[in-house]
């Protein structure tokens, strides 16, 4: 999707305040970077939290990263991407 090398041109500083964000690869920590970047978010700041994920990344590989994660993401972020990409809603906890 994108040549950007640098994630932090993107995405706050503090969602990877424990790692090195100069050694992410954008494609290659996708599984890592999506779900940081949605972790913390709210219904009131999803729509501006998604957005740049959303310059990286398709709809889909959002979608797929958000479903497979073992980071703790909600289920209600789970029901606003659902709800974002008009696809059945999923949950990742019961």
């Amino acid at each position: 999707m994108s040549a950007i090398k640098d994630i932090l041109r993107i995405l706050p500083k503090h969602l990877f305040c424990d790692v090195d964000p100069k050694n992410l690869d954008i494609q290659d920590d996708s599984d890592f970077i999506i779900p940081r970047a949605l972790i913390a978010t709210t219904a009131e700041t999803f729509a501006k939290d998604i957005q740049p994920l959303e310059k990286l990344y398709s709809k889909v590989q959002i979608f797929k990263e958000l479903q497979s994660t073992k980071e703790r993401i909600s289920n209600e972020v789970c029901k606003l991407v659902a709800r974002r990409y008009h696809v059945k809603q999923f949950l990742r906890y019961q």
